[in-house]
């Protein structure tokens, strides 16, 4: 294997990583969790 194979693979591999981590940020699961930590900055000045 050479560097440009080497470079391939891993291009590759943080392509597959990205699009994993897309896919779980837009994830219907996770919005009810977004969603309180998006209100939590303003909760905490209500104290």
């Amino acid at each position: 294997m050479d560097i440009g194979t080497v470079r391939g693979l891993i291009t590759g591999a943080l392509i597959v990583l990205f699009l994993a981590l897309v896919v779980w940020a837009y994830s219907s699961k996770r919005k009810e969790q977004f969603d309180r930590a998006a209100r939590t900055a303003l909760e905490e000045d209500d104290k």
